[in-house]
Parts: C-alpha cells; structure tokens; sequence
C-alpha cells in the first residue's frame, strides 16, 4: 500500500508527526521494529504521554496503521526517521539506531523519495552517515532523491506548543533539498525555518539545548552557595526576572532529565573533542554540575534529619514525583533515580508518590508506592519535592509532613519547609 508519509519510530517524536500529518489529510505509515508497539498502536492503544487512546482511534480512522514489515515501505513518497540517539559507553551519540533505521530506508528508496532525519545527533551525520548508506541504493542525493535534516522540537507535557504551532527547522542536502523538505513540511507545520545546510540544522538543535543545560547549571550553582549565604534563590530569581529584557529565567532541580538535556549536550562535546581536540568547556562543566546535584539533594536530607536527631538510615524518606518533568510519566533520565539511589546506600526506608507513575524501580529495588498522600505525607520523617506536578497541592505537603525538603519551590518557606 502507497502512503505519502512513513514515520520509522513511534515514540515521543515520531507518534506526534504522524498525527499531525494525518490530521492534514496525509496517509501516514507508522514503521517500528518493536511488536509491542506495532501491536498497541493497531489495537489503539496509545504509549506516549502527548497521545490519548481517542487520538489513536482519530488517526486510524484517517488511514493510519503501524507496521514491523519493512516491504511496507515501498511506494512511500517520504520517509521521516525518528529513532532514539543515547549515549554510547565513550560518551558520545549511539547512532546504532539511526544506521538501522537508514539501512532499512537504502533497501526501499526510490527515485524522487524525500528521506528526513529529525533523531538528535552531532553535526555532520546527515552528510557523513546518512548520505553513504542511502547511496549504496545506487541513487545520489540530491539528483535521485532528496534528503535533509530536521531536528524535532517536541516538548512532552507542552500544551501550548506541538508540532503544528512549534517553527519547524530545515536543512537539506542542497538547496533543491531543502526546497522539497520545507514544501512537505508546510502542508501540516505552521512555521518553516530553512537552514542553510544539514550541519546548521543539525547544530541548531545542540545549541537549544547546550542553552539550556548551561543555564540550569548556573541556576543549580547559586542554588549551593545562596543556601550557605542565607539568601533566598527563589526570590532572587522573581526579582531578577521582573526585568522585561535581558533576561530569562531558570530554576534549580535535583537535576536534569529528559532526553534532551543530559544527553544531547554531550553530542556537541564530544565532537569537538573528536575533531578538534580540545574542550567544550561550558558543557562539560554544566554536566559535573547538574550530575552531582542527586548526591547534593541526599546530603541536604541528610542535614534536615540530622536538624530533628535521626539519621537517614532508618528514617522513612518520601520522594514526591519520580518523572524528569512535570505532569508526564516519563521517567527517561530522570535525577529521582540518583537522588533515590544515594538515600538506598544510606539506609534509608525509601517511599514514593507519583500521580503518574504507580511501579518505580531503582536497580534492583522496587519501592513502595504510597496511595494516600496525605497519610503518607504525616508519616514520613522528611518528604522530598523533586517534581512539582499539578495534583501536588504545596500548602498540604507543608502543613502536613514533619519536614519538607523542596526542590522545585512549590510549597512555602517555614520553619520546617526548606527549598534548594
């Protein structure tokens, strides 16, 4: 069966795409090399946070359906790959992934296929991976078919900003390239942004995101030494953001999670490193700071139980929201895993509450979910805000819990609440 558009991975990013497209009238094939997905999706079962199981049934009754069997591929005009890119063990992009995905492309390309990578990576992929593979088809980019480079931009949890309303970036092979990505773009995305090239696409997106990281350092930083100084960082941060230029603001955490923060940074990093031979020394101080925030939050419990004569070992520890952003279930990357981890090595009896998330495993441990919120919350010696969702009331959890460690600042200061 032709379809105008097939998307190679259903997850956070590609589930996304093939809604919007086929909420413009597209035929949208769904490729993934995971049954379980395939399965659930065909079944309209949705797995992503952004997708309702209503949202499945609206685009299979569009022409949607998802497939494990590459052959569907053929006949397609588009294809758009969207697949996971971790860390490898060097700390540099897994393209593993990737060069499956293309691999599988280069044996169903045809001539006038438009072929669009949008899974993060390190500036040159697009040129230096993807081109080659796709070419041992026999066809060349640029005259045979067109390839280009976009980086998704989906935040999960965003109500304000999906894929039609977010400005799309495009970066193609050659100019003609890039004409055709944006064209194909333009039928479902309100906003095209045209590059200059695949690599300025590529380093568009590592940019964002190195922004970002830095900046949630910065913030993570002040957060240590304002707490030592008696000052308050949340106030400071309301005043500081009460100027209308020059300014944005940036709140401290237990650190950071998500695809996107931890990881993608280091993709930049590591390139220059590869190529160039010395650092990228903003990102790579960034990451020792927002990697040791976990071991800071457990030695700020640590301190607080010690305020009331209990060490942590042996003390009931509640942990408020294990996901890596609020009002989402997913848990990738997040810093609850390190915070919790720590507080385990102490001997803490470690319990959690999430809204969202009903098992939680650290390791090999599977910690106890608590139903009753406000039981547990009088219960325990400290409770510990690390996500601030919606449900999460911050005047219970202070008038409620002995001790409140907050480090999202959703309840207020007193006399027995302490924030980062």
């Amino acid at each position: 069966m032709s379809a105008d558009l097939a998307v190679i991975g259903l997850g956070y990013v590609g589930l996304p795409l093939a809604q919007e497209a086929s909420r413009a009238g597209l035929s949208v094939l769904g490729f993934d090399v995971s049954t379980t997905v395939v399965e659930g999706l065909n079944a309209g079962r949705s797995h992503v946070d952004d997708l309702t199981d209503d949202d499945i049934a609206a685009i299979r009754a569009a022409g949607f359906r998802a497939s494990t069997d590459e052959s569907d591929l053929d006949d397609t005009d588009t294809i758009i790959i969207c697949v996971p890119t971790p860390l490898s063990e060097d700390g540099g992009p897994d393209l593993d992934a990737v060069m499956a995905a293309v691999a599988t492309v280069s044996r169903h390309i045809g001539r006038g296929n438009l072929v669009v990578l949008e899974s993060t990576t390190y500036p040159g992929t697009t040129d230096e991976v993807v081109r080659p593979m796709l070419e041992e088809s026999g066809l060349v980019a640029g005259s045979d078919f067109h390839l280009a480079f976009s980086p998704e931009r989906i935040d999960p949890g965003n109500a304000q900003f999906g894929m039609r309303n977010t400005p799309k970036v495009i970066g193609g092979q050659t100019r003609a390239c890039t004409e055709r990505a944006a064209a194909f773009y333009r039928r479902f995305v309100d906003t095209v942004v045209e590059a200059r090239g695949t690599r300025e696409a590529e380093t568009a997106k590592l940019l964002e995101n190195t922004y970002r990281h830095v900046n949630i350092a910065l913030v993570n930083e002040m957060a240590r030494f304002c707490h030592e100084l008696g000052i308050d960082l949340w106030d400071v941060i309301r005043l500081a953001k009460s100027k209308p230029f020059g300014f944005q603001a940036f709140y401290p955490g237990p650190g950071v999670g998500g695809h996107c923060i931890p990881i993608d940074p280091n993709y930049l990093s590591h390139n220059v490193r590869s190529r160039l031979g010395y650092p990228f020394r903003f990102v790579e101080l960034a990451q020792e700071i927002n990697a040791t925030m976990p071991t800071y939050v457990a030695q700020r419990v640590q301190n607080l139980l010690n305020v009331d004569g209990k060490a942590v070992n042996g003390s009931t520890v509640l942990l408020l929201g294990v996901t890596y952003k609020p009002d989402i279930a997913d848990q990738r990357e997040s810093p609850a895993v390190p915070v919790a981890r720590r507080l385990l090595a102490l001997g803490a009896n470690l319990v959690f509450h999430d809204p969202r998330v009903q098992q939680w495993h650290v390791d090999d441990n599977v910690l106890e979910c608590v139903p009753d919120l406000e039981t547990a919350l009088t219960r325990a010696d400290l409770s510990v805000v690390l996500q601030g969702h919606a449900e999460y009331d911050g005047d219970l959890i202070a008038k409620s819990s002995p001790r409140v460690f907050d480090t999202r600042g959703i309840t207020p200061k007193s006399d027995t609440v302490e924030h980062m």
